[in-house]
């Protein structure tokens, strides 16, 4: 029997859709399983929503805001409340560990938190006017209706990311969640309506992107995009958005580098790298999906990266045993793993893994085994493409030097990590990589939701970064204001 449908939310109202008009959600772990339906959208349901937003944010723009704070607060309170019912059906829809899963509820709450916390510290400012009896200022306002198009990998995470700030501004949202995993959207949007949020202000775009693409980006009200997704994907939109008076904000692709220097703790970097490398199945922007190792110590940590793939335990997310869930779906799968048999007809060696499980039940599901590749050299593949799975390509190089030219030897530029017990080596890695996030002695992924995030090249460099005070600036405009008071000098 299916799940019966999920409501979406237009104009303050949930409206349940026609049981003709869904998509089904299949859950990962075995795709013989429909874990929920939600609505197909047409192209006339989209401008609906925009038809609302442009109400909804008048509204919004007129509220106080320290009324806007509440909400925010309101709807992270929220969220803690539903913990376990929104990360049952984060694991159901995407395949994550209960665990993951839990971090992420955990954490989308945070970001409302975080940037309703900004609404009592100080905002604007005073500029000398060299005019007499003038005062000049500067204000920050909110651009109109902006669009969020999030991806899969981070189904509650970053939608919080992006609507936290675009909402405390002051903007209407129009969000439009991955087809693969929109259930965990519905919720962060009924913890938004219940915590007070005006009608109009959030709209649920949910349905096949080739069915509503052009209502949903060819819109006039629309002021803005920020997205996160593929790289190629984001340039098509840039090139779509170019000639018209539209914002765009773009968190691309990644392929991130840990290096590994010969003085590192050898215990820390192994487990380190594991766990960005194999953590939610690879399946993170930031996670380490290339070693630069030393030549002195390579032997010795392959074998223990080796060791740590085969620790891992393979199965659904929501089973106590396992450590790592599937991919999000068989498409999905067959890319991870053709970029693997292309390594291997391209001279590398797989260490270990690059498998689909052929046993029960895991066969049902898109599990990939973790994999490690070793003798990558630069002209392959494995270490230019991202795979965005748990795959990690390891290379080996001689000294410090070597290893920074081997980091920046990409068309990406995210996020990078050394270890050492070097401070000097600390420093100047963090000088010379040409990454948006670096780290030492710590993994490529784990930043907060106060720290800027975002990165370089082709991961998104020319556009404002996502998070912290930084993520505020994309979705407000500045006006500067000059007021004469004194008429008589």
């Amino acid at each position: 029997m299916r799940p019966k449908a999920v409501p979406r939310l237009v104009d303050g109202q949930w409206r349940m859709p026609a049981e003709d008009a869904c998509i089904d959600v299949v859950d990962p772990a075995d795709v013989r399983r429909i874990v929920g339906r939600v609505p197909a959208m047409s192209a006339g349901e989209i401008t609906e929503l925009y038809d609302a937003a442009a109400k909804g944010a008048q509204r919004w723009r007129a509220t106080p805001l320290l009324e806007r704070a509440r909400v925010l607060v309101d709807a992270a309170a929220d969220l803690r409340r539903r913990r376990d019912e929104i990360a049952a059906d984060l694991v159901a829809e995407m395949g994550k560990t209960r665990a993951e899963a839990t971090v992420e509820v955990v954490k989308s709450a945070d970001f409302f938190d975080y940037y309703a916390s900004l609404a009592r510290q100080p905002y604007g400012q005073l500029i000398a006017d060299g005019r007499p009896g003038t005062q000049t200022s500067v204000r920050n306002e909110p651009l109109g209706v902006v669009c969020l198009i999030t991806p899969w990998n981070d189904p509650l995470l970053t939608p919080a990311r992006k609507a936290a700030p675009a909402l405390i501004a002051g903007n209407a949202v129009v969000l439009k969640p991955a087809s693969e995993t929109p259930l965990v959207a519905v919720h962060l949007a009924r913890s938004l309506h219940d915590a007070g949020l005006p009608a109009g202000v959030l709209g649920l775009a949910v349905g096949r992107i080739s069915v509503i693409e052009a209502a949903l980006l060819d819109d006039p009200r629309l002021a803005a995009v920020s997205f996160t997704g593929s790289t190629a994907i984001g340039r098509v939109l840039r090139r779509r958005l170019a000639d018209r008076n539209v914002r765009v904000q773009a968190e691309l692709g990644g392929k991130n580098a840990s290096v590994v220097l010969a003085d590192a703790d050898l215990d820390l970097a192994v487990s380190t790298v594991a766990a960005a490398s194999f953590g939610q199945t690879g399946q993170r922007c930031t996670a380490t999906s290339r070693v630069v190792v030393d030549r002195k110590i390579a032997d010795e940590f392959v074998a223990a990266l080796v060791n740590a793939a085969a620790a891992v335990r393979l199965g659904a997310g929501d089973d106590p045993a396992s450590t790592m869930g599937p991919l999000v779906s068989r498409r999905h799968q067959v890319d991870v793993l053709a970029h693997v048999e292309r390594a291997r007809s391209q001279g590398a060696t797989i260490a270990f893994g690059g498998a689909a499980p052929s046993d029960e039940p895991l066969s049902h599901g898109c599990f990939v085994t973790p994999t490690v590749v070793t003798d990558v050299d630069p002209s392959m593949s494995i270490w230019r493409d991202e795979v965005f799975g748990p795959v990690v390509a390891v290379r080996v190089v001689d000294g410090f030097d070597e290893a920074v030219r081997a980091v920046n030897d990409s068309a990406y530029g995210l996020a990078a990590s050394v270890f050492t017990r070097d401070l000097a080596q600390s420093y100047a890695f963090v000088d010379r990589v040409d990454t948006g996030q670096v780290s030492v002695n710590l993994p490529t992924s784990g930043w907060d939701v106060h720290m800027p995030f975002g990165g370089f090249g082709d991961s998104g460099g020319s556009t404002v970064k996502e998070q912290g005070l930084e993520g505020l600036r994309f979705y407000s405009r500045v006006k500067t204001v000059a007021i004469r008071f004194d008429t008589t000098s």
